[in-house]
């Protein structure tokens, strides 16, 4: 596939793999708009509020259709939750902030960016996702939420595939897992990482963007890992 985005839309800018797919894109595409978009930066976005997540939506679109979305926001843990290792630690609580943040968020982006998607040329839509939320790869069971959350975007993912593809058959929605990252995110679970398989952001976000820039509208739906295994449900 030819991918030339002339419109791009981050989502999560201020995060750590956030603000590497925005340097990045913004060097290989300097004459293409980009829409950085967070809660405290250039391009605001309120993730509580609906409202604010159509009005960015037709922000970025207002002059021209959007070729590549990317959705980078995530929660693993924070102050107050940290993944469940047995069912004795899980809580309402838990659940609802991670499927907010997780799940939800991405769904309402979608719901929104989704129908301003190029219809003339490729365009994609690919949302942070994780390995964890195969429900075939699980091995070793745990971090009930998160994979939950994870499992249900790969759905919501799915779901929309197959939604837009109807009238737009250009559009490609994919999951995306970036492997374990250097970030805050990780932090607390890099102990038993290999130091090979701990990727900085910058590393991480030119593997998912080298190959969101190869895929083709037969691939939507799917989820893809930064080496381009496809993830299975």
């Amino acid at each position: 596939m030819s991918f030339d985005p002339q419109n791009i839309v981050i989502i999560g800018a201020s995060g750590a793999i956030g603000s590497a797919f925005t340097k990045r894109l913004s060097e290989q595409y300097p004459n293409a708009s980009l829409y950085a978009f967070c809660r405290n930066g250039k391009y605001h976005i309120d993730y509580s509020s609906e409202d604010s997540i159509a009005a960015a939506a037709v922000y970025a679109s207002k002059e021209k259709p959007l070729d590549l979305v990317i959705v980078a926001n995530g929660i693993l843990h924070d102050a107050d939750i940290m993944p469940e290792k047995s069912l004795r630690e899980l809580s309402a609580e838990k659940f609802h902030r991670i499927f907010e943040v997780n799940t939800i968020t991405p769904a309402l982006i979608a719901k929104h960016f989704l129908p301003k998607l190029n219809r003339h040329k490729p365009s994609i839509f690919a949302a942070l996702s994780a390995r964890v939320g195969s429900i075939s790869d699980n091995r070793l069971g745990g971090w009930y939420a998160y994979r939950a959350s994870k499992s249900a975007l790969n759905m919501i993912i799915k779901n929309a595939s197959i939604e837009i593809g109807r009238r737009n058959k250009h559009a490609i929605i994919v999951g995306i897992h970036p492997g374990t990252v250097d970030s805050n995110l990780s932090k607390p679970f890099q102990a038993n990482v290999p130091a090979a398989k701990l990727f900085t952001p910058k590393y991480s976000a030119n593997k998912l963007l080298d190959v969101l820039e190869n895929l083709t509208p037969e691939q939507t739906g799917k989820c893809f890992a930064w080496d381009g295994e496809e993830i299975l449900p």
